[in-house]
């Protein structure tokens, strides 16, 4: 399998990770997860740099863009939603325009290399393109969330329990056919990144301390091939056995999950959580068929909550059921939770055409939701937060 990331590393030779690429802006990180993510942290006088995230994708993909190249657009994003990495427009275009000067010497020769590389990959596999297992080379993506530094972590990327209406499918999509890879549906597809663990450990040991999130855009960490895999539980041990303390937040859509409840709770620090778009499990089937059921996810909390872990839930996106149930639901198994809306349909357009369910495509409808489900919630003593993070890991929280 090619090594994406390393070839969008390449898009910038001669320069490497800690490179000031351009003036007052050095290259700290490189992401294929999320579509392909080359992030700068800007030099600020008097001030902590800032972290700006340029977003790569290849021409023909329908992307907003601040500058492009023969093959690429490039555009741009602050890494936190605090208003402290504020960049200006014209910073952001100047950035932009910046770097693609730098990647424009190098393209050619890395989409040759990828297209070698996946026409090596489809000679020596045996035809199966749907479940990859995949090495990496790093594991932990930096991030940030209002001053507090954290790592997100993918033993998965591509998700088998599918939520049609996830938002990560269009970027994994076409990190996927930049590989060369047939196009399948959302849900069907997983590279399991089968060295995780090992790299997990590694980078504990040389890494600075911070919390961990076991990403669940990418993938549940708790999907069906986990049950066989088991490298999400694999990583919690490596996570247990660090000799420094990475506070840890797992996210997940299933019970599997409580197989690994006593793992969590010998961790310093574990928060577990689980999603709750909605109480009626009609809906919820409709939406989610293959997450679990309602009750399963209470009972889910429940386990974890009776082992001592830290429990939340998080409603997003905002889908039609009783409000005052779901309130009393979470109140009854987690001591805080997340709210957000729906931010697109991306496959879902036929979930929400159903005559049942079209209002709650609209936006207004769905910020209005969320802000009836905040005030239940609030009237029942749970704490809320948004973003990334509960409060007790943010460093100026919500």
């Amino acid at each position: 399998m090619s090594d994406l990331r390393a070839q969008l590393v390449a898009l910038l030779a001669p320069h490497s990770l800690g490179d000031e690429v351009v003036r007052g802006a050095r290259f700290v990180n490189a992401s294929t997860e999320l579509g392909l993510r080359l992030t700068f942290e800007l030099a600020t006088p008097n001030a902590a740099p800032r972290i700006v995230h340029v977003e790569v994708a290849p021409r023909d993909e329908e992307a907003r863009y601040a500058a492009r190249t023969e093959r690429f657009v490039l555009g741009y994003r602050t890494g936190t939603g605090s208003g402290g990495d504020h960049v200006a427009p014209h910073e952001g275009k100047a950035l932009c325009d910046a770097i693609a000067s730098v990647i424009a010497r190098n393209e050619r020769e890395v989409i040759a290399s990828i297209a070698r590389d996946a026409a090596a990959a489809r000679e020596s596999r045996d035809g199966s393109t749907r479940v990859r297992e995949v090495h990496v080379s790093s594991l932990l993506e930096s991030a940030e969330w209002h001053g507090t530094r954290y790592y997100t972590v993918s033993p998965y990327v591509g998700c088998l329990i599918g939520c049609r209406f996830c938002y990560a499918q269009t970027r994994v999509g076409m990190v996927r056919r930049l590989e060369g890879l047939p196009e399948v549906p959302w849900g069907s597809y997983v590279d399991a990144r089968v060295n995780a663990p090992e790299v997990l450990a590694r980078e504990l040991a040389s890494l600075p301390p911070g919390p961990i999130k076991f990403c669940p855009v990418v993938s549940d960490p708790y999907h069906a091939i986990e049950a066989r895999l088991s490298l999400t539980r694999r990583c919690l041990d490596a996570i247990h056995d660090a000799t420094r303390v990475f506070p840890t937040m797992v996210l997940t859509r299933s019970r599997l999950i409580e197989r690994d409840a006593a793992r969590l709770a010998a961790l310093p620090v574990a928060y577990a959580g689980v999603s709750f778009p909605t109480i009626d499990d009609e809906v919820r089937r409709h939406f989610e068929p293959r997450g679990a059921s309602i009750d399963d996810r209470l009972a889910t909390l429940a386990t974890l909550r009776a082992h001592g872990v830290r429990t939340f839930a998080v409603v997003q996106p905002m889908l039609p059921g009783s409000i005052d149930a779901l309130a009393d639901a979470i109140a009854a198994h987690a001591t805080s939770a997340s709210l957000d809306v729906l931010t697109s349909l991306e496959g879902a357009e036929r979930d929400f055409a159903d005559p049942r369910y079209t209002v709650a495509r609209d936006p207004r409808w769905q910020v209005e939701r969320a802000e009836a489900v905040s005030e239940a919630l609030t009237a029942r003593g749970v704490v809320l937060w948004r973003g990334e993070l509960p409060p007790e890991l943010c460093v100026d929280p919500l």
